[in-house]
């Protein structure tokens, strides 16, 4: 979008991009979570959307409530993120190495799995922090127990690859084979719920130099009375949103805007709210 930023200015046009689930909602949250802060050393954000576990009746313990190749093109993404001070590359082949993952103790839903999701220090600047005062900050996807072992392997296997291979006279690429293998064995029942998470941490201190911690979450489930999965609210209701703050001038300023500092915490959370989506904000 950065090539349209002048002319969308001198159009005196709005352009909201990335105001979805991931990026968007998160992008929210991320903001309200530095509010409060006069140094920070950990900003951690996830987000992801995943089976509940009585629809995990599959290997993967996974299902798409998108589509399965966005997955697949999403499993080998270069990034980067900062830990113990230091920025740390993380190749498109490494996402589920063992020394880039870790595990999250969620109340509600136990215990999950948490793998890199792209480049975080473009975040660095737009949240105007200071990089010698961050210990660790990082984007993180969020899967049950097992689904980084699995997409190691495959990984590993560079059964991800784009390069074809050539099977019986015939060149395949083999993420388009997983994706015409796998994606259909993936798909949600109508009676079956996905859940979408979307959680920053931040912990620092005040201008007074006491130590202070902040969480802005979000967790919302497939509504079986509208068969709307927890995905499409939280993508199309935030999409919705967006287009009506900027339709009724709520957001006025004019160019390419970033939901990261020009939507209203406040307001966007009291419109969620109206739409049964739940933002919890915790600053202590």
């Amino acid at each position: 979008m950065e090539p349209m930023r002048k002319a969308a200015e001198e159009a005196g046009i709005t352009i909201l991009p990335e105001f979805g689930m991931d990026p968007g909602i998160d992008l929210v949250l991320l903001k309200q979570a530095t509010v409060g802060f006069n140094k920070i050393e950990r900003l951690i954000n996830y987000g992801a959307g995943f089976p509940e576990p009585s629809a995990c009746d599959n290997p993967l313990n996974y299902k798409v409530t998108w589509t399965f190749e966005g997955v697949l093109n999403s499993y080998k993404r270069a990034g980067k993120v900062v830990h113990n001070g230091q920025v740390v590359e993380v190749a498109d082949t490494e996402m589920f190495s063992l020394d880039k993952i870790h595990t999250l103790s969620m109340p509600e839903l136990g215990e999950l799995e948490a793998f890199p999701n792209g480049n975080v220090m473009k975040y660095v600047e737009l949240l105007n922090l200071n990089p010698a005062e961050l210990k660790h900050m990082g984007r993180y996807v969020l899967r049950w127990s097992g689904h980084c072992a699995f997409w190691r392997t495959v990984s590993q296997l560079h059964l991800l690859d784009d390069e074809p291979v050539n099977v019986n006279g015939i060149d395949v690429q083999p993420k388009k084979f997983l994706n015409a293998a796998i994606g259909h064995q993936l798909q949600y029942a109508v009676n079956e719920r996905d859940i979408v998470v979307v959680q920053v941490e931040t912990k620092g201190f005040d201008a007074s130099g006491k130590p202070r911690t902040a969480v802005v979450s979000l967790t919302d489930y497939r509504d079986l009375t509208t068969g709307l999965t927890a995905m499409s609210r939280t993508v199309g209701f935030t999409a919705s949103i967006g287009a009506q703050m900027l339709a009724a001038g709520k957001i006025s300023k004019k160019g390419i805007i970033s939901p990261l500092n020009d939507v209203p915490f406040k307001l966007f959370k009291n419109e969620m709210a109206k739409r049964n989506l739940h933002i919890e904000y915790e600053y202590k």
